[in-house]
């Protein structure tokens, strides 16, 4: 049963889907191309492709490609972990005039291909998580991200040994640091004991 897509949108999403083989740590064990197939059937997916590696410039140029020729408003990309290059697709979707975050990345490598030997539970698994990839992207909203100014400073809760460091490890760095202490007087633990090896000096 094909999944139907009910979001929210303002404009009806146009959705293009991109299966990466990454070599064959994907399409070793996942058949992309079943799994490209399945996308282009759900609703609101326009395209759906697969190619060998999509990070690549080639693969970059096809999915900017298609957002400028097939008016997409919403790309998902199903390869590798987003740790990895979910900065990329982000950036080639922004290039080709893409709100970013109206990208979806759903990773079919480390949760697929590489946790299982079956092809068929790979695939039927890689198939889910992209339709569910497009359901998400669906209620996506176009981002901004905005840069504020910052005060350069530190609040260290805790005036022992590792708190008294911190705090002259990052004033040595230029910052103002606040240091916190519930007790009379700092050191902690330390200043409670007598004597230090190697050197036998007093504690406090």
């Amino acid at each position: 049963m094909t999944p139907v897509l009910h979001a929210p949108t303002q404009y009806p999403p146009r959705v293009g889907v991109y299966v990466c083989h990454c070599g064959t740590n994907i399409a070793g064990i996942v058949d992309v191309e079943a799994v490209s197939k399945f996308a282009a059937s759900l609703t609101h997916v326009v395209i759906a492709r697969h190619y060998s590696y999509m990070c690549s410039d080639p693969g970059q140029a096809l999915i900017a490609e298609d957002i400028l020729k097939q008016g997409l408003n919403r790309v998902i990309v199903a390869s590798c972990t987003p740790n990895m290059h979910e900065g990329t697709f982000r950036k080639a979707c922004a290039d080709a005039g893409l709100n970013p975050f109206l990208f979806q990345m759903t990773n079919i490598r480390e949760q697929c291909s590489w946790v299982t030997d079956d092809p068929i539970a790979a695939t039927e698994k890689a198939e889910a998580l992209v339709a569910a990839a497009v359901q998400r992207v669906g209620w996506q909203t176009p981002l901004e991200t905005r840069q504020v100014g910052l005060k350069q400073s530190t609040l260290i809760v805790g005036g022992g040994i590792a708190g008294i460091e911190a705090a002259l490890r990052l004033a040595d760095s230029g910052k103002q640091v606040y240091l916190v202490e519930r007790e009379p007087s700092i050191g902690g633990h330390m200043s409670r004991l007598y004597k230090t090896f190697p050197t036998l000096d007093c504690a406090a």
